[in-house]
């Protein structure tokens, strides 16, 4: 018998002290890092490409598309292998991006090639913790999850900005490297059980299978208001960090990609914060009082946008992330609780990636299309602070008009 294998039971006994665990935050935290030194170093490549600017918003919609077309599948996939080698395959698949943008590719192909193995990273890092921890305990490992990746969004917008101020290949290099350290990692996470084993004939199923999990899921009402607020949370956050590159030019008059670069680093500590708070005082039944940071986002957006100094947007955005860390720790904590006791973490996952993603892409099309009407960037934020404000106000009066989680 191999070693390696060991049940969700045993895992669960260690909990947040166990090897696994401690190898997926590792894990995690190189891999996240990496993300975002690529993400910041296309963008230094898209901004000295003719028509830079309006380009911007096809990053996120190149990298968001596998998201949203292998949905149907990479839940499946998380569910029906160790997630652990399933967490290294996908590290494998971001490096490839990484190395093609480093010998020469398009920059947005090369990013897209990393969001394929983005995708298939995504439900195998949240789905495992349900097998390392007890639920209990799952909104304590959500916040270490969270905050080990935003530590690492720290460190890579910020490692980020200054590398490619230097030199925008070494930026890649190095983002290279750190996928491959992670997957390295990876091979150190216990080979745990198989949840729902799938055989290859099913694999064209799998589209009409997805399509019934969303279903069952969207009858549960703690999932509907999970899937609704991490969706608008994270379409938010991807838009806002591209919109940051964007306005702080013409807000604060600062040109190099540092600025933002630390601007972005501040609103993640926040973000860990949030998280923080989150783990600490919100129960998987209290989920409702997340709802308070949500609420918070969209007028901090608004306050941004007419900023033009440095230290109150620092704050602001920092405010930003406090709100947005204690709003989402508790929904995907809900969310995955919720999701193993029906169809499985990993599908729970993809369902909620879709969902997700699809917010994403349709806040980077909105992007697009006020770049391309000739809105500026301040114009952009106020619309967009509202656009959030309404959305948070609307779930917030649909969620409480519905009661407790159930």
């Amino acid at each position: 018998m191999d070693t390696t294998q060991i049940s969700a039971q045993d895992t669960a006994v260690n909990g947040l002290a166990s090897r696994g665990m401690l190898a997926v935050l590792v894990a995690q935290f190189l891999s996240a890092m990496a993300d975002n030194l690529l993400f910041v170093a296309a963008i230094a490549l898209l901004k000295t490409a003719a028509h830079g600017e309006a380009l911007l918003p096809l990053l996120q919609v190149v990298f968001v598309a596998a998201f949203i077309v292998l949905a149907p599948y990479v839940g499946p996939v998380a569910d029906a292998f160790p997630k652990g080698r399933v967490m290294l395959y996908a590290n494998l698949i971001k490096l490839l991006g990484a190395l093609m943008i480093l010998f020469g590719a398009n920059s947005l192909l090369g990013y897209a090639i990393a969001g394929i193995g983005a995708a298939i990273y995504s439900p195998a890092k949240y789905g495992i913790l349900t097998q390392l921890v007890h639920p209990e305990r799952l909104v304590k490992a959500n916040g270490l999850l969270e905050g080990s990746t935003i530590a690492a969004i720290l460190l890579g917008v910020l490692a980020g900005g200054w590398l490619t101020d230097q030199s925008v290949v070494l930026a890649v290099a190095v983002s290279a490297g750190m996928y491959l350290l992670a997957a390295l990692v990876n091979l150190g996470i216990p080979r745990l059980p198989v949840i729902h084993r799938f055989v290859r004939h099913e694999l064209a199923h799998l589209p009409k299978q997805f399509i019934h999990n969303l279903v069952v899921l969207w009858r549960i009402g703690d999932v509907r208001f999970a899937i609704i607020g991490t969706s608008l949370f994270w379409g938010m956050g991807a838009s806002l960090r591209l919109l940051i590159f964007a306005w702080v030019p013409v807000a604060l008059s600062l040109l190099d990609n540092q600025a933002p670069a630390n601007l972005m680093g501040l609103m993640s500590i926040g973000i860990v914060v949030g998280a923080g708070l989150a783990a600490v005082s919100v129960l998987l039944e209290q989920a409702n009082r997340a709802i308070l940071g949500g609420l918070a986002l969209g007028p901090l957006i608004v306050l941004l946008a007419p900023m033009h100094a440095f230290v109150p947007a620092a704050v602001i955005l920092m405010l930003v992330g406090v709100a947005g860390g204690y709003f989402v720790v508790p929904l995907n904590a809900l969310l995955q609780e919720r999701g193993h006791e029906t169809i499985g973490a990993g599908r729970t996952l993809a369902v909620q990636n879709f969902f997700e993603n699809l917010a994403m892409l349709g806040m980077a099309g909105v992007y697009f299309l006020a770049i391309e009407a000739g809105m500026n960037p301040v114009a952009v934020a106020y619309g967009f602070g509202a656009v959030v404000t309404l959305g948070m106000a609307a779930l917030a009066v649909w969620r409480l008009r519905g009661g407790r989680p159930n």
